[in-house]
């Protein structure tokens, strides 16, 4: 877990504004996308994931990603479960990091990892379209209050840097795919410069 400390004090690195805020740097560190542009694009990163996941031959599900104890199949999981747990914060459950490290069955098949993206996707759409979407509402979560609108963007990014990871990992596999997602689509969030650590 990242932790940024000077002499006694320490924060979680885990928001950008309580890092900046914590250096007590002036830089603007709020997030750059309405809340609605930010549902945009969690939208359309999810619908991506579920045109590249059926892509993968089944036979590769159980092969871990590059440099981490990950199947193909638990990243193709994984990317939905990043919004499913904030969803869960919007309904009160604290977000603690191992909501994050759920796992599929170990033999879930494409169809059952499909089905669950579909049913976070539509999970995420009816909460957009009757729930308190407030921008400043708090979540509960492991490093303290987070806005709405802030859980919103590390939210979009992490599940959107996840499918770029899938998609190279269907050119690592020999599978052409028409590229969802382009360079437009993650333009202002703060995504990694590579597409894996290191």
């Amino acid at each position: 877990m990242p932790v940024l400390s000077r002499g006694d004090k320490f924060t979680f690195g885990q928001s950008t504004k309580q890092i900046v805020d914590f250096l007590g740097l002036n830089e603007s560190s709020g997030p750059e996308l309405s809340t609605d542009e930010l549902v945009a694009r969690i939208d359309k990163y999810m619908g991506a994931a579920l045109e590249l996941i059926p892509l993968m031959p089944a036979d590769r599900l159980a092969t871990h990603v590059p440099g981490r104890p990950r199947s193909y199949r638990t990243l193709g999981f994984h990317l939905f479960r990043v919004v499913a747990a904030f969803l869960d914060a919007n309904e009160g459950v604290t977000l603690v990091r191992e909501a994050f490290g759920e796992e599929p069955s170990p033999d879930a098949t494409t169809a059952e990892l499909v089905a669950y993206g579909e049913s976070v996707r539509k999970r995420f759409r009816d909460w957009w379209g009757k729930g308190d979407t407030s921008p400043v509402k708090e979540l509960p979560t492991y490093y303290g209050a987070q806005s709405l609108h802030e859980l919103m963007e590390r939210t979009t990014w992490h599940c959107g840097q996840h499918v770029r990871q899938y998609m190279m990992l269907l050119e690592k596999e020999g599978v052409s795919h028409h590229q969802p997602l382009k360079p437009p689509d993650f333009t202002k969030l703060p995504f990694p410069q590579n597409v894996w650590d290191g």
